[in-house]
């Protein structure tokens, strides 16, 4: 893919710690951290016959970020037609057709393309904020879908990846930690228990800005584990080794 393939205000980034190239637009959406660290703490199963499943996929960040991981089958979803564009034109700019596939719409008509109960791991980046009547929303339509849960929201997002995952199958949300008891609540009523819980904060010092949350569908009760807090930047204002390595590889 040339230049001439991109459409206005597109530029074509690099995660340089996977050889990874991905189209964005600071006018429409571009990743953000959150993207890379869900692709990090997500597990999915190495072997060609797994499905995974990435919905609020935006511009496939998080399924291309992942899919050195697997041999198998990714799926994204996105319901902005402009952003599921981008993704595809992304699969296609990474040589990884043969793997991923792009599905637009909105994700709790996710069955029509992907059967019940057949996924062995999804993930989802979804919007943070509740869409409220008094919060303020960004004025680029794009952002405020992709940041405000306009189109979709928490107890949907659970319930269709509950609905999507095999019995064993293996959920990864990022999401904001004043919201964590709102979705473990809805996991446990989607089937969903909780095995994994990391925070992340800006620097230390600072309170957690981010959550990420791995679970099993139909999984034992208990075996909570509580991972060693993230840092993404050292006091000096520089990003930790941990987050340089997940963005520019080891140095």
């Amino acid at each position: 893919m040339t230049a001439t393939n991109l459409k206005s205000g597109e530029r074509i980034d690099q995660l340089y710690s996977q050889n990874i190239q991905i189209i964005q637009s600071p006018e429409v959406f571009a990743f953000s951290l959150d993207a890379v660290l869900l692709a990090d703490f997500a597990k999915p199963l190495a072997k060609a016959s797994s499905q995974t499943v990435d919905l609020c996929a935006g511009n496939g960040a998080v399924g291309l970020f992942m899919s050195s991981k697997t041999r198998g089958k990714i799926a994204e979803v996105e319901i902005q037609p402009r952003l599921a564009d981008m993704a595809r034109r992304s699969v296609t700019l990474n040589h990884l057709d043969d793997r991923m596939t792009v599905y637009e719409g909105d994700l709790a008509n996710v069955t029509d393309w992907i059967p019940k109960d057949s996924v062995d791991v999804v993930t989802c980046n979804p919007p943070y904020f509740a869409d409220l009547p008094d919060s303020q929303k960004n004025p680029n339509e794009y952002l405020a879908i992709a940041r405000h849960e306009i189109t979709t929201n928490l107890a949907t997002v659970v319930a269709t990846t509950s609905g999507l995952l095999k019995m064993g199958g293996k959920a990864y949300f990022v999401h904001r930690p004043d919201r964590l008891l709102q979705l473990l609540d809805l996991m446990a009523a989607n089937r969903l228990a909780p095995k994994r819980i990391r925070l992340v904060h800006p620097k230390p010092g600072k309170e957690a800005n981010m959550v990420l949350v791995e679970a099993i569908k139909d999984g034992k009760p208990g075996g909570l584990r509580f991972l060693a807090p993230l840092m993404v930047y050292d006091q000096a204002g520089k990003y930790t080794a941990e987050v340089q390595a997940l963005l520019y590889g080891q140095s």
